[in-house]
């Protein structure tokens, strides 16, 4: 049974419908910071470099998304103007994240007549990706980190980071930081987090319009049954293998992705 204690801290807010935060409040409530993994009945698990690569398409080999971290304004307009040819208002700023809506009036402006254009094009789109997809997004769920910005500096080595890696440290950040009684929010990847739920639990995919559940609140799962549920997991319902050799999909998963088994 999880710890009342814990069970009170998890009450979270959080950017998502009602169902999904249940579930990820839920997940959180079994999040050990000793081991970085999730405690069922059926033993110990977590989200892995596997699990990012084919769920998200993110590669998992190159360089270290590392950087120096700058706060001040006037760096950040100058790293706006030389890779965007404009920076961002102070209003279009929250300390060291700049709006998503700035990158996306930006990215709906360009006209794409040339490389230099589209290059803007597709490193508004980065971004974006990053606040909302690969990194989660920050406290106020509506901007990005500007300190990803050098290193998109090299349009041609993008593909070189090694952004799985920096996806999953940025989620086990985010899920020790969730843990806290003073947490309020979680922020992080949390499309991989609820992904790697429903594939490794099956059986909580919801299907909300269920004709045959009544009363009708009881079509979508509460916290209270999400807890329910994984206090009384058993062997058969956790998924330990979902992408074995012969259950992927060719036709979905690439051969470059699905042939590094290693990771």
């Amino acid at each position: 049974m999880v710890n009342q204690r814990m069970v009170n801290q998890r009450k979270k807010m959080m950017n998502l419908n009602m169902v999904n935060s249940a579930l990820v409040n839920a997940l959180i409530e079994r999040w050990r910071l000793e081991t970085h993994t999730f405690h069922f009945p059926v033993g110990e698990c977590a989200v892995t470099l596997e699990d990012v690569a084919l769920i998200l398409g993110l590669p998992t080999n190159g360089l270290l998304v590392t950087r120096p971290t700058l706060s001040s304004y006037e760096a950040l307009d100058a790293e706006c103007l030389d890779q965007f040819g404009v920076a961002p208002r102070k209003a279009d700023c929250r300390k060291s994240f700049i709006k998503l809506t700035w990158f996306r009036a930006l990215k709906d402006q360009l006209v794409l007549v040339d490389d230099i254009q589209i290059q803007r094009y597709v490193k508004c789109h980065i971004m974006l990706l990053f606040g909302t997809v690969v990194f989660g997004v920050n406290e106020s769920g509506s901007g990005v980190h500007w300190k990803f910005l050098p290193l998109l500096h090299n349009f041609g080595g993008i593909i070189q980071f090694n952004w799985g890696s920096a996806c999953l440290a940025h989620l086990y950040r985010a899920l020790c930081r969730a843990t806290r009684v003073d947490c309020k929010e979680i922020d992080g990847p949390l499309t991989l987090l609820l992904t790697w739920a429903w594939i490794r639990l099956p059986f909580i995919v919801l299907i909300p319009s269920n004709p045959r559940i009544f009363p009708i609140a009881n079509r979508f799962h509460t916290l209270v049954h999400f807890r329910r549920d994984l206090d009384v997991l058993q062997e058969g319902q956790f998924v330990w293998e979902p992408y074995a050799i012969g259950r992927t999909d060719p036709d979905v998963i690439p051969p470059d992705i699905s042939q590094h088994s290693a990771i």
